[in-house]
């Protein structure tokens, strides 16, 4: 139940105060309520956003720190304050503004006018900054950026977080996927560590989350978490590395990893380990249902060890049923490059959020991509369809247009349809995590979750018929 005094190990408040420049900035973050096992809620409350944020809570992938399609004066438009946490890349702003500009403007916040919002930096961004381990040595970290491959040493990235002055920055990791060797692992970890201590040093102030990397290795990890743990974090970011697009080719791969992480840490397996051959039916995969569970269990040896009393961060859990997984071990807050994926893609979410249950007329097996949680607007059947895309949906798109129009709107390539499908992704992934919070706080999310992933296995086993 939403009470203090039920949680079973009730964390009291922390905070931290820090000076940039002439500004206080004050982060305070608690966990008010438990539900069976980890999921829980809390608040998180930043000085210059108007209201407390709960969590779990999504960060809203960002572009030079506005959203990809939607307009800044269409902002207000989404649901508050769920909406006011924006993730962004300092590298975004390697080929424009100089840091120096940045400074002198006054930060992200004057730059854009968003004032009331609170951007979380990222040294990444799955979408078009990723991390290139080969090129990445002793000095700093190899990207992939839109304006080339870069190195970025840790001087030159707290350069950029000192310029744009975000509420809350993840420390410079050394990032590598699950199949290089032991000995790469390890430096990678050690480099990590390395450069955080680089980093709080340097510190210009804001809430700095440490990064937690180790590839596939749980015993690297756990290490990792546990020498972040001990320095002067607001924070923790776990780098899983297993996003679509974060190096992660395939979803094979993506599956890979998470069973593989399962395999240190489980020796019996709960759903078998033939992980090679599974079709990509849109952004999911048949055999998805064996990594859900697999993503719990691998996140319960590093979350046994880190602080209950800070906050939690993740970066690569995008899929609603991975989220369920992740809120299940206590992450706190994800990222939401799925939304830009759905969205480039022509998909609209329209799963249920308060009582799980298929709806059969928003299933058609055969249109591609289509499913128990999104449908393909491009798809021809909505060419005469003048129904909304959610009708309960009080979003803007869905209470101004139709999925008939959005259809026109792609199939003529005109821009307004990523405008309006983000629209309404984005509103109703940030109702997802408002459904999971009131789960949490009922005492019912095992339920939710449990329902959820059951409606997902029935379409997965009926779409692997067909």
């Amino acid at each position: 139940m939403w009470s203090a005094a039920s949680a079973p190990d009730t964390v009291t408040l922390t905070s931290l105060n820090l000076q940039q420049g002439t500004n206080i900035r004050e982060m305070k973050f608690a966990v008010k309520a438990w539900s069976k096992g980890r999921a829980r809620v809390g608040v998180l409350q930043l000085a210059n956003c108007p209201q407390p944020m709960e969590t779990p809570a999504l960060l809203l992938s960002t572009r030079k720190g506005l959203p990809l399609f939607i307009s800044p004066d269409l902002l207000p438009s989404l649901p508050s304050p769920d909406s006011y946490l924006l993730q962004m890349s300092p590298l975004h702003f390697l080929d424009g503004l100089s840091t120096k500009t940045i400074s002198n403007i006054g930060g992200l916040h004057q730059m854009l006018g968003l004032h009331e919002y609170a951007f979380a930096a990222v040294p990444r961004d799955s979408i078009v900054c990723l991390p290139e381990c080969d090129s990445t040595n002793k000095i700093g970290a190899s990207f992939e950026t839109p304006s080339g491959r870069r190195l970025i040493k840790p001087v030159e990235y707290m350069e950029m977080i000192s310029s744009m002055k975000p509420n809350l920055w993840v420390s410079l990791a050394d990032e590598v996927p699950a199949w290089v060797s032991a000995k790469r692992n390890r430096t990678s970890v050690d480099r990590t560590v390395r450069w955080l201590d680089e980093c709080i040093k340097l510190s210009p102030g804001g809430a700095v989350f440490g990064a937690i990397v180790g590839g596939a290795d749980v015993e690297e990890r756990q290490s990792c978490a546990q020498e972040v743990a001990g320095r002067n974090v607001s924070g923790l970011n776990m780098m899983i590395m297993i996003g679509p697009q974060a190096q992660w080719e395939s979803q094979t791969q993506k599956t890979s990893l998470i069973v593989s992480l399962k395999l240190k840490y489980h020796s019996t397996l709960l759903f078998g380990t033939d992980v090679g051959s599974y079709q990509v039916i849109g952004l999911e995969a048949l055999g998805l249902e064996r990594a859900w569970m697999s993503v719990l269990l691998s996140l319960m040896p590093l979350l046994d060890i880190l602080p209950p009393e800070r906050p939690r961060q993740i970066c690569g859990l995008e899929l609603p049923e991975e989220v369920l997984q992740g809120v299940a071990a206590g992450i706190d807050l994800f990222d939401s490059t799925y939304i830009y994926h759905l969205t480039l893609g022509g998909f609209a979410l329209t799963f249920p959020l308060e009582n799980i249950q298929r709806h059969e007329s928003d299933s058609q097996p055969s249109d591609v991509g289509n499913d128990q949680t999104k449908i393909n607007l491009r798809a021809t059947i909505y060419r005469k369809d003048t129904a909304p895309i959610v009708d309960y949906c009080n979003c803007y798109t869905c209470q101004n247009h139709t999925r008939s129009y959005i259809n026109h709107l792609l199939n003529v390539h005109e821009m307004l349809a990523q405008i309006l499908l983000e629209i309404h992704n984005t509103h109703h992934y940030l109702s997802f995590f408002h459904s999971i919070r009131t789960a949490i706080k009922e005492d019912k999310f095992e339920q939710f979750r449990q329902t959820f992933i059951d409606s997902r296995r029935e379409h997965l086993n009926v779409t692997a018929v067909l």
